[in-house]
C-alpha cells in the first residue's frame, strides 16, 4: 500500500497524540507521514509530528494560502482538521486543495454550518425527534431572568453558552445553591457555576446571543463517528472530565444514543470523522448538547477498542474503502499529565 503524507491542523490541541497515534498505528500497517500546523509555534505537535508550520489564524487572509503553499511542497494527500475554527473556511475550499492533490478532510459548507451552530443543531434535532435539553436564544439579561425562571432557576441550576464557541469556552452554570466562599477555598478554580447576581455583574443588560439551558444532572456521552459511506458509531461515558477534557472514558454499548447518532449524521450530511454529545436528564433520557464536526479530542478511544475512525476518516477521503470494524466494548482511557522535556528543538525525554 502506497505511503501517504497527512497534515493535522491545530496540532497544540490536547488529542494531537491520540490523533498521531491513531495516524501512526493503523489498521493497514501503513507509513503515514505526518505534518502538523499549528497557530504558535512552541506546541507539542511540533515535537510530535515528522514536519511543523506555524501558520496563521483561519480568520486571517494568509491562511488559506499558507496551508495550500504546505500542501503542495509536502504533497500533503489529506488535510484532517482539528479545529472547529478553521471547518467552514476549509469546507469552502476543497476545490483549491484538490488542484495540488489534497484531499479535505471535512464535511460540505451546509453542514458544518449547522453542526458548528448549538441553536441551529438543536432546532434541527427537535425536527427531526432526537432530544435536546430545553433551550431559549437570549441576548437580554431580563429575557435571560425569564426564561432560566421557566426552566426552574432559582431552584434549580441552568446552563448558559455561546451558540457558536469551541470546547467550554463560554459555558457557566448557574446555580444559587453554590457557597462561593467554600469554593474559593476548597475546590480548584474552574469559573464553570457562578450565581446569577454575579453573572449580570459580567454580562450587563444586553449582549450578544446566549443559550438558556435546562441542567442535565445525570452521565455525560461522546459519541465518535465514521461517516465513509457506511456509518460508524462507538458512544463513550464520560466518567471523569477536567477542563473540558476526558481523562477517564469508557466505551459503552448504548443504542439509543446509537441511533439518535446515526439519525443526525444522516440529516446533517456529516462525512468523515465527527461526534457528538449527550447528557442525561434526571430521567436518565440521553439528550443532545452539541456536535464537533472534526476529530474529537479523545477518539483515540475508539482506536483502542478497534474502531480507529480517525484513520478511517483519512482512507474515505482517498476513496479506500473502510473494514468493518469489531468493536470492544468496555474498553477505557484513562489520561495523565504526561509531557517532553525540550532544549531548543532537541527533544531530551518523554513523560
Amino acid at each position: 500500500m502506497d505511503d501517504i503524507t497527512v497534515l493535522v491542523t491545530g496540532s497544540g490541541a490536547p488529542g494531537i497524540k491520540g490523533t498521531l497515534h491513531s495516524l501512526k498505528n493503523n489498521f493497514d500497517s501503513r507509513n503515514v507521514k505526518t505534518v502538523g500546523t499549528d497557530i504558535k509555534n512552541n506546541v507539542i505537535g511540533k515535537f510530535l509530528c515528522d514536519r511543523f508550520y506555524q501558520i496563521s489564524r483561519p480568520s486571517s487572509p494568509e491562511y488559506l494560502e499558507q496551508l495550500l503553499s504546505i500542501c503542495k511542497s509536502e504533497n500533503v494527500d489529506v488535510l484532517l482538521p482539528q479545529n472547529t475554527s478553521e471547518l467552514l473556511v476549509l469546507s469552502q475550499s476543497k476545490k483549491e486543495f484538490g488542484s495540488i492533490g489534497t484531499n479535505v478532510a471535512v464535511s460540505d459548507k451546509e453542514s458544518i454550518t449547522i453542526a458548528n451552530d448549538k441553536y441551529k443543531l438543536m432546532e434541527l434535532a427537535k425536527n427531526i425527534g432526537v432530544p435536546t435539553a430545553d433551550f431559549y436564544l437570549v441576548n437580554t439579561f431580563d429575557e435571560l431572568i425569564k426564561y432560566a425562571t421557566k426552566l426552574g432557576w432559582p431552584e434549580k441550576p441552568v446552563v448558559i453558552k455561546p451558540p457558536l464557541s469551541n470546547g467550554m469556552r463560554g459555558v457557566r452554570i448557574i446555580d444559587e445553591s453554590i457557597d462561593l466562599k467554600v469554593s474559593l477555598y476548597s475546590e480548584k478554580p474552574t469559573n464553570l457555576y457562578l450565581n446569577m447576581s454575579f453573572l449580570k455583574q459580567i454580562l450587563g443588560s444586553s449582549f450578544p446571543d446566549l443559550l438558556v439551558m435546562e441542567y442535565l444532572p445525570n452521565d455525560e456521552y461522546t459519541v465518535d463517528i465514521l461517516n465513509s459511506g457506511t456509518i460508524t458509531v462507538v458512544p463513550r461515558k464520560r466518567n471523569i472530565i477536567h477542563s473540558g477534557i476526558s481523562f477517564e472514558s469508557t466505551v459503552e454499548k448504548n443504542e439509543l444514543i446509537s441511533q439518535y447518532s446515526i439519525m443526525l449524521a444522516k440529516e446533517l450530511k456529516l462525512k468523515y470523522a465527527f461526534g457528538f454529545q449527550f447528557k442525561l436528564d434526571e430521567n436518565n433520557v440521553p439528550k443532545l448538547l452539541e456536535s464537533n464536526p472534526r476529530v474529537q479530542g479523545t477518539m483515540v478511544l475508539s482506536t483502542f477498542a478497534g474502531a480507529n475512525i480517525i484513520y478511517g476518516a483519512v482512507k474515505s477521503a482517498l476513496k479506500e474503502t473502510v473494514p468493518a470494524f469489531d468493536i470492544q466494548l468496555s474498553t477505557k482511557i484513562l489520561r495523565y499529565w504526561g509531557g517532553i522535556g525540550i532544549n531548543d528543538t532537541k527533544v531530551l525525554g518523554s513523560l
